[in-house]
């Protein structure tokens, strides 16, 4: 309970401390904003401060600080340390820099960014790298809300999930599976309005509601969980009593990089890169940006740090050791255990809300997705989209894509997910880094170049070892490759911090 209480307190002076150096940093100032000066009522619409961050915490809090943070928690609870400082020294950073730059460049996509900064090969990859993501992002978005909703109506708030019965179970002589292609299509038919409808017609309109079921569910989980340890009934494993790797396959699976890369949104992600140039055209002054955006990722990191410690003490045997292993029994994050741990911590009707809030998270970010690869395809390819034609002229091919990929294997898509995600976040710190280093001072680039070089270090060490991306190389080789290509970039950084090749931008 300690370690847990301890994390939470640490993000919020995080926010407050270091978020603010990160803000004095960059320095805002008062000239006008994208929406100031490009308002169209699609895109560019001006929101207030309030409403902005709702909208960039539900637009980020998708499956990643949940689904992420509970499959996370299987190596035990040192997930804490990168869920805390993740979101503190690089996640809150990434999403701040790639947010702003986006404010200075006309509220332009991620891909456009990196282009400026780091070169126009990097902007044709970045173009195709962010438009694949976020349409696999989209399908991750709308299969594991559909799989949690399906339960919710085959299975009520019985608990049931796992058993036989529960297995059978149908509603309107439909099954669990049956209703989960079902909601899948709904799901999509709403991604396809507010993919084309202006931000602030169905985004803005529904995200309030969607906020209040997300905060209760954080609240409740959380307040429970810290009760049940307190009571003895379910007990949060500290720290310093699992500071090593807890797996259950210890021996096969390492902390590094796969719990780095694992969980995701919980501590930094390249999704949040494409997500912050949305509420960038909307902000009314760049002095909003450091609530906005550093804001919304440290509440994302709380979001993760209470679901990997719910999920921790839900699953511990109690009366032995401490163990991870019903965390990995059940699959670490998925539907399935997220319904277990809302029904059996806040009882059946606690649970609707709870649930609801999860659900909210993905929906909420599957929608921004597929409207966010419209802007970057517009973007790419300078369609203007004030008219609803070229709206719907990108959106659908868009739509298509993600509903063919919604038959593959919901964990293949997944693993995919999750190395590209964090890829993308290593590209755009280094673009951060470079902009910080040419504007503002050599030594001030290292608040982005530090975690860069850390995360190029953890996505290169990945793909060499997943096996989904087909290497497989033995650990050391991993290790030894993923560090030297961390190091050759950090180098390539130094060489432009001390000879640089342009002028200021």
């Amino acid at each position: 309970m300690y370690s847990f209480l301890g994390g939470l307190v640490i993000l919020i002076l995080g926010y407050v401390i270091y978020g603010a150096f990160v803000d004095k940093v960059f320095a805002p100032d008062d000239r006008k904003t994208p929406c100031v000066r490009l308002e169209d009522g699609v895109d560019y619409v001006p929101i207030t401060p309030g409403r902005a961050f709702l909208i960039q915490l539900l637009n980020i809090a998708g499956l990643g600080p949940i689904f992420g943070a509970l499959s996370g928690a299987i190596w035990g609870p040192q997930v804490y340390l990168w869920i805390v400082f993740g979101t503190i020294l690089a996640g809150g950073v990434h999403d701040y820099l790639v947010g702003m730059l986006s404010m200075r460049n006309d509220g332009a996509s991620v891909s456009e960014i990196t282009g400026k900064y780091l070169g126009g090969f990097m902007l044709q990859v970045m173009r195709l790298f962010s438009v694949v993501l976020l349409v696999m992002v989209g399908v991750v978005f709308m299969v594991g809300p559909a799989g949690l909703l399906a339960l919710m109506f085959t299975q009520g708030t019985s608990g049931a999930v796992g058993t036989a019965s529960g297995a059978a179970a149908t509603l309107m002589g439909y099954s669990t599976a049956e209703w989960t292609k079902i909601l899948t299509v709904v799901i999509l038919v709403y991604y396809f309005l507010a993919t084309l409808l202006p931000i602030d017609k169905v985004i803005g309109k529904i995200y309030p509601l969607f906020g209040l079921c997300l905060i209760f569910m954080a609240i409740g989980i959380g307040g429970v969980t810290v009760m049940n340890h307190i009571n003895g009934t379910k007990p949060m494993i500290e720290l310093w009593e699992g500071l090593y790797n807890m797996h259950p396959k210890a021996a096969t699976t390492p902390i590094w990089p796969l719990m780095f890369i694992t969980v995701a949104c919980g501590a930094i992600s390249g999704f949040h890169a494409t997500q912050s140039p949305m509420m960038a055209r909307c902000l009314t002054s760049e002095r909003q940006g450091r609530f906005v955006f550093y804001g919304a990722m440290v509440a994302e990191g709380i979001i993760a740090l209470i679901w990997a410690s719910a999920g921790i003490a839900f699953y511990n045997k109690t009366g032995g050791g401490f163990s991870t292993e019903g965390l990995l029994a059940v699959g670490g994050g998925n539907s399935t255990s997220v319904y277990q741990i809302s029904v059996g911590l806040l009882g059946p009707i606690g649970s609707i809300l709870a649930i609801l809030g999860v659900v909210a998270c993905p929906i909420t970010s599957g929608d921004t997705a597929f409207r966010s690869a419209r802007l970057t395809l517009a973007d790419w390819w300078h369609i203007d989209q004030k008219g609803f034609a070229p709206r719907m002229m990108l959106a659908l091919p868009l739509l298509a894509a993600g509903y063919a990929i919604s038959f593959l294997d919901y964990g293949i898509v997944w693993r995919y997910f999750s190395w590209s995600n964090q890829t993308l976040a290593m590209i755009a710190l280094w673009a951060g880094a470079v902009y910080l280093c040419r504007n503002v001072g050599a030594s001030r680039g290292f608040i982005a170049a530090i975690p860069a070089t850390f995360m190029s270090a953890v996505s290169v060490t990945y793909f060499c070892i997943a096996k989904e991306c087909y290497l497989e190389l033995p650990t050391a080789t991993a290790y030894a490759i993923g560090i030297a290509v961390a190091v050759v970039f950090c180098a390539i950084y130094l060489f432009r911090v001390y000879f640089p090749e342009t002028k200021k931008q």
